[in-house]
């Protein structure tokens, strides 16, 4: 399929029933408690761990989220597997996805008073991929620019005043949009 041809319901909601399926006999192996839901948001299936124990399912979240991460991108695989075809499938572990990017909102709205205040460019710390995207949507919505710089894993966001209307098209890093297929709400 090609990339720009969207899914039909149905077979993102057969994405979701493979990754809850494979997500169930992990949960199994590791014995963890743990309900599955899933539903689509923005075309993409997703799927999220729920538990009523806070304790064991903040080792499903991992530090930084590095434990979500994986269980998404061997969910994708589980998917690919079944289907032949690259999945965009969300999982999410008890909101965490939703937490991290309030957290990066908040983030990216004190760079922008800022930058607002001083005139001045401000960098960010190095973000993944998806968390750069949170930022530079942010930034546009709200009038300004901002740029990715450096390598993985230093890749930094840094929010400028916009100039004048050609900074519009240079106000998105491109890369970050390709990229920010990691973990993502």
């Amino acid at each position: 399929m090609a990339q720009d041809d969207e899914k039909t319901i149905d077979q993102l909601n057969d994405e979701a029933d493979i990754a809850a399926d494979y997500l169930e006999g992990l949960l199994d192996i590791a014995d963890y408690d743990g309900d599955i839901e899933m539903g689509i948001r923005n075309n993409r299936p997703v799927v999220q761990i729920v538990a009523d124990d806070d304790s064991d399912i903040k080792h499903l979240v991992g530090k930084n989220g590095e434990v979500v991460d994986a269980l998404q991108q061997l969910s994708r695989l589980a998917v690919q597997q079944k289907t032949g075809e690259r999945s965009h499938l969300i999982v999410d572990v008890d909101g965490y996805l939703k937490h991290k990017r309030q957290h990066l909102r908040d983030i990216a709205l004190d760079a922008i008073d800022e930058v607002r205040e001083t005139g001045e460019p401000v960098d960010l710390q190095p973000m993944n991929s998806f968390e750069r995207k949170v930022v530079h949507d942010l930034v546009r919505e709200e009038g300004l620019k901002s740029r990715s710089h450096g390598e993985e894993p230093n890749r930094h966001v840094t929010v400028y005043l916009k100039a004048n209307a050609d900074d519009e098209a240079e106000s998105i890093d491109q890369d970050d949009y390709d990229d920010a297929d990691q973990v993502e709400a």
